[in-house]
């Protein structure tokens, strides 16, 4: 499988199969909602949203009551989108094509930062700049949430439907900051070209602390459950008992 060399060429390259209205590829199901929960209390709050993509997350954050919503995101095809969603349905989200680690988020404006599957496609030291970016744009008390592919995930299963990372023979360690695709299924059948740069839990949990993180993080370990097996066994069955993301919480002091 060719890489595009960034996520702003792969996803202005496939935007398209991502734009939704409700639930469609494996992790809306596995990873967005319990993200969603994790943070809570939305009501009111000034929410930033990193890598916003299409404004999925974006717009169900406003849904839960947040009291403002910015989406960022890298690339310009997923924030056409975006807007154009809002201007369909208009929620009062503002989009903006940005780069994470780079643009100027302000200081101490947002009370809660979430970036569902951005990490994944930055390199360490991006996260890491990433990272300090948030602490600087979170208000005292502010939350910062994340998801990530599990960093097991890819090294227990060979690549297959409904979901996988191609990591060939590569090992957990010396495969540290390295690109490698994957994709990942709709319940139409049709899939998605996905990405990861690898990272260790170590590399997470040193980025949190290097940014400025001093608080213990909550995480949680995602997965298939047997619910979803009921609801669509050839879907989800596969995946079952696999940790497939990862998602942290993290209070700014």
């Amino acid at each position: 499988m060719s890489l595009p060399t960034d996520a702003r060429t792969l996803y202005d390259q496939t935007a398209s199969g991502w734009s939704r209205r409700l639930p469609m590829s494996l992790s809306d199901y596995t990873a967005r909602p319990r993200v969603m929960v994790l943070c809570e209390p939305i009501a009111g709050e000034r929410v930033l949203d990193l890598g916003c993509g299409e404004g999925y997350c974006s717009r169900e954050l406003r849904r839960l009551g947040a009291g403002e919503v910015v989406g960022l995101d890298v690339s310009e095809r997923m924030i056409d989108l975006a807007r154009q969603a809002e201007a369909a349905q208009p929620l009062g989200i503002r989009y903006d094509v940005a780069n994470a680690a780079q643009a100027d988020l302000g200081t101490g404006h947002f009370d809660l930062v979430v970036a569902v599957f951005l990490f994944n496609y930055l390199s360490v030291a991006e996260m890491h700049r990433t990272m300090a970016n948030v602490h600087r744009t979170l208000a005292p008390n502010g939350r910062f949430v994340f998801a990530v592919p599990h960093p097991a995930f890819a090294f227990m299963r060979q690549p297959a439907p409904p979901f996988y990372f191609d990591v060939g023979s590569a090992g957990y360690f010396s495969a540290r900051d390295e690109r490698f695709p994957g994709q990942i299924w709709k319940r139409d059948g049709s899939s998605l070209d996905v990405q990861l740069v690898h990272k260790t839990l170590e590399d997470y949990f040193a980025g949190l602390r290097l940014a400025g993180f001093d608080a213990m993080p909550t995480v949680t370990e995602l997965a298939v459950t047997h619910d979803m097996v009921e609801i669509d066994k050839p879907f989800f069955g596969p995946l079952l008992d696999f940790p497939l993301h990862m998602a942290v919480k993290v209070t700014r002091a």
